[in-house]
């Protein structure tokens, strides 16, 4: 395996790795208006705060992989960052808009001295989680489609690119996902009643990503969809992906919280492997013209052996630091740990 597979297997981990993580913060975002009791206002408020309680000790924490990821698409692929980032570049936008206002809402709504301005926070969070749940969903759909690459390399992304059947049908089925997937993983971490709540949540919406994710699959089998280079590697994928939906939706069902939590994790990855190991050796499919190779996109030789010195040294200290925050953090909260927001 040379040299530049390895750094764009790294580039694709780091992606990944932040898909899981970051994947239930977004959807914890979205679902914690949903999680408290109907019946009790304060119960109500209660369950709002066990779901964000949840992801408090790990929330700013999970960013790390979405740094990292940058700083590796920087340095070890400079032709796809310039390609990329330029022209996606309205929905980086709004992934980052999100971003910023989710998180400052997640840390401000519990300084509100009214219900409405707790209302507010709320709505912010949710569209903090929501905005860049979808918006990942579009950037995934257009790398699985194409992009209208031109001649010099450049490429522009316009409304019919963006909310295509197949582009639109990949961002929502992406949101339904990690919805999902931070349902599972309050699930995982809450007490007892908010739990079952949110295990009862996670498998309605992990069934509601499948059925959407249907469209796509119709859509590439009719060649309107999907480009894939590597067509009996991504049909394994593909059929991967639908295993761990299933299996999502069963042990969610069932109550077996551990594994929901796995199953969902498997499911948040595996869309990155689709585009990195479907589309090899392009990093980028072009839907007007040729796409761009691996070869064409990695820097040079001299820069890239430069680099692996400090991924050698930055990759084992991040996955140290997240197994440790696991380790210290873990448990349901409520029982051990205070409340954070």
């Amino acid at each position: 395996m040379s040299l530049e597979t390895l750094w764009l297997g790294l580039l694709g981990l780091l992606l990944a790795g932040y898909f899981v993580l970051g994947g239930y913060d977004y959807g914890v975002q979205m679902l914690h208006p949903f999680l408290g009791a109907r019946d009790d206002q304060r119960r109500e408020l209660a369950g709002r705060n066990a779901a964000l309680d949840a992801m408090a000790p790990f929330f700013l924490g999970n960013e790390v992989w979405l740094v990292a990821f940058a700083g590796v698409l920087f340095g070890a692929f400079p032709h796809l960052e310039g390609t990329l980032l330029s022209g996606l570049y309205p929905l980086i936008v709004a992934i980052l808009v999100g971003l910023v206002l989710g998180n400052a809402a997640v840390q401000l709504r519990g300084r509100a001295h009214s219900a409405r301005g707790r209302r507010w926070w709320g709505a912010l969070i949710v569209f903090g989680g929501a905005l860049p749940a979808l918006c990942w969903g579009l950037v995934l759909g257009l790398l699985l489609h194409g992009v209208p690459r031109r001649s010099d390399g450049s490429f522009h992304i316009g409304f019919g690119e963006v909310f295509s059947p197949f582009v639109f049908a990949c961002g929502v089925t992406t949101a339904l996902l990690f919805a999902g997937h931070g349902a599972a993983f309050v699930a995982l971490r809450s007490a007892h009643q908010v739990a079952v709540r949110a295990r009862s949540l996670g498998a309605e919406l992990v069934l509601a990503a499948g059925a959407v994710g249907l469209l796509p699959l119709l859509l590439t089998l009719f060649g309107a969809g999907a480009s894939m280079t590597n067509r009996a590697t991504s049909v394994i994928i593909a059929a991967l992906f639908a295993a761990a939906l299933g299996g999502a939706w069963w042990y969610l069902s069932q109550g077996h919280h551990v594994r929901a939590f796995a199953a969902t994790c498997c499911s948040t990855l595996l869309p990155v492997a689709l585009v990195g190991a479907g589309h090899y050796p392009y990093v980028l499919i072009s839907s007007a013209g040729a796409g761009l190779t691996i070869d064409q996109a990695v820097t040079d030789g001299a820069t890239l052996k430069i680099l692996s010195v400090f991924g050698v040294a930055l990759v084992p200290t991040i996955i140290a630091y997240q197994a440790w925050s696991w380790w210290a953090f873990r448990g349901r909260t409520g029982r051990r740990h205070p409340s954070y927001f």
